[in-house]
This record gives structure tokens, C-alpha cells and sequence, in this order.
């Protein structure tokens, strides 16, 4: 059943992809964890590839042969939590109508990798520490305690220290998953990634649909480049994705978060209208001068009646 679910959420082809420093320093961390059996924890905002860092100490460890087995822990109703993480036997609740193995027993010898750790329940927490330090737990509704063998790699987009200095997350379980962390940067800390990123996007949408991906043009590049991508690798993957569908031949554009984009662009028009010569504003294409040429001769004409 975990394997079905697998490969019904997988996106074949999406990996670590990019050049820029802050890329780098982030595999290199890799490369050091990644043999060891030390628990990880990955930070960095939502969208960023927290997943695919995971993906990538699991495959260069020496549990690469076993199961990676992942939990979005903001997923889980708060209610089956422990049946979730360690299983339960049957008519161990209401619903419960057959024994149930539970992620820790399928991630037996190989990686756990719980997203959004922060959402974890705080009455859970303390079992969860007791896994992590013993590698002992029970079942729901089973006296017997069973033994297992998982490394654990955590991860959140929140800040966690302040979660325990609020009492919304355990000191101890905190210091436990933080052997060594990781920080997974923001898109636009490391924008000589952008364009690499959209090519490879590009190629993926492209090849699903068996067709030749389109050219990004030096404008687009810029353009991609030039964007803040708050929703970062997520949403230019997203961006380029939703761009392809309506691509019908010619220049390949990519409509940057819908009309708040479209604002943000008449805004930036005004500034270099203002300032012909700022370095911030965008470079436009032929058709977008014609367009901004009618506009200023409409404004004129309204002016002149």
C-alpha cells in the first residue's frame, strides 16, 4: 500500500538541480551526513525542496537499498497520529478492523522522513523522543514492545527554536532531531538557479507530452531571473508547467503569479518611465513597447478632448 502511494506521488526526473554557491554548500553538507546515521533536521521555507534533500542523503547512505518511507505530518488527523507513526492491532479503536504495521515498522532498517515536524502534536512528542532514543515502541492497543532500526530526517518551514521557547515543541525532542542541520536557501538567495531550474522544467513538461521543449529567450531568462519567486522552486515549477499547457508555438512567456504579477509589471513600467535607466526595471520586448507606446498615445488623446 506505501508502495502504491509512492509511486502515485512521485515526479520522476526532479532532483537537486542548480550551480550557485548556496546550491553547492548545501550538497556539500550532504555528502558529509549523508554515510552516517546521524538524525537530520532540513529547514528552509515552504516549496524550497526540502523533499529532495532528503531524497538525496537517503540515496547516498548505506540504507540506500532500503525504504525511505515519508510522512507529511501536517496531513495526519490529530486523532491517528500514534496509529500513523507506530500501528495499531485490530479493534484497537473504532475503525480499527485489522492490524496495522505503521511507519516506523515499514521504514525498518532503512529512513524516516517526517515533513513539517512542527505539526506534530506536543502530547505525541514524548513517544516519539522515547523511538528515537531507544529505538523501542508499541503498537496501539499492544502490550508488547517491539524493537526497530531507523534513521530519522526531519523537516520544517518553521522556526523551531522559537517553537520550543513558546512551549509549542519539546526541548528535548528539538536537540535529538537537530544533530545536524541543514538550511535549504530561499530561490531568489540563489538565483543563478532560476534559469537551470525553468530548463529543466521545461524538459520534463515537454517530455510527458512528446514534444520539443521551446527556447528561453535572453528577455525570459531576465525576466525569470529578475522575479522574488515567493512560492520559490515550487511555484516557478508551476509557473513553467502552467506556461507549456498554453504555449502554442513562438516565444515561450511565462505569466509570473497571475494579475498581482501583471500589477507588479505596470507598477515597474512606471518606474522606468520615471527612471529609463533603472536597473531593476524590466527589459521589454517589442510588442510590450508597442503596447506601452498605445497606452501613452490613449492617455494623450483623453488629455487633448
Amino acid at each position: 500500500e506505501y508502495l502504491r502511494e509512492e509511486v502515485d506521488g512521485a515526479r520522476a526526473g526532479v532532483g537537486l538541480v542548480g550551480e550557485s554557491p548556496a546550491l553547492a554548500r548545501v550538497l556539500e553538507r550532504i555528502r558529509l551526513v549523508a554515510p552516517t546515521d546521524a538524525n537530520v533536521l532540513i529547514q528552509g521555507p515552504s516549496g524550497t525542496g526540502k523533499e529532495l534533500v532528503s531524497r538525496e542523503i537517503h540515496r547516498q547512505s548505506r540504507r540506500a537499498e532500503r525504504p525511505l518511507v515519508q510522512v507529511n505530518c501536517a496531513a495526519i488527523p490529530a486523532e491517528l497520529y500514534e496509529s500513523e507513526f507506530f500501528g495499531h492491532t485490530r479493534g484497537a479503536f473504532t475503525g480499527a478492523t485489522r492490524d496495522r504495521a505503521g511507519r516506523f515498522a515499514a521504514a525498518h532498517g532503512g529512513t524516516l522522513f517526517l515533513d513539517e515536524i512542527g505539526e506534530i502534536p506536543l502530547s505525541l512528542q514524548g513517544k516519539l523522543l522515547r523511538v528515537l532514543q531507544e529505538g523501542r515502541y508499541e503498537r496501539v492497543g499492544e502490550d508488547r514492545s517491539r524493537e526497530v532500526d531507523v534513521r530519522v530526517i526531519a523537516a520544517t518551514n518553521r522556526d523551531l527554536r522559537r517553537e520550543v521557547e513558546a512551549g509549542r515543541f519539546r526541548e528535548d525532542l528539538y536537540y535529538r532531531l537537530d544533530v545536524f542541520p541543514i538550511e535549504v536557501p530561499a530561490l531568489r538567495e540563489r538565483r543563478e538557479d532560476i534559469v537551470p531550474l525553468a530548463e529543466h522544467f521545461l524538459r520534463l513538461a515537454a517530455s510527458r507530452e512528446g514534444r520539443r521543449p521551446p527556447r528561453l529567450g535572453p528577455g525570459e531568462r531576465r525576466r525569470l531571473e529578475a522575479w522574488d519567486w515567493p512560492g520559490n522552486v515550487r511555484e516557478l515549477q508551476n509557473a513553467i508547467e502552467r506556461a507549456f499547457i498554453l504555449w502554442r508555438g513562438g516565444p515561450f512567456r511565462v505569466e509570473l503569479a497571475g494579475s498581482a504579477a501583471r500589477e507588479g509589471h505596470i507598477v515597474q513600467l512606471g518606474a522606468l518611465a520615471k527612471d529609463p535607466i533603472a536597473t531593476d526595471a524590466p527589459i521589454l520586448t517589442e510588442e510590450e513597447m508597442r503596447s506601452l507606446e498605445r497606452e501613452n498615445l490613449r492617455r494623450v488623446l483623453a488629455a487633448a478632448e
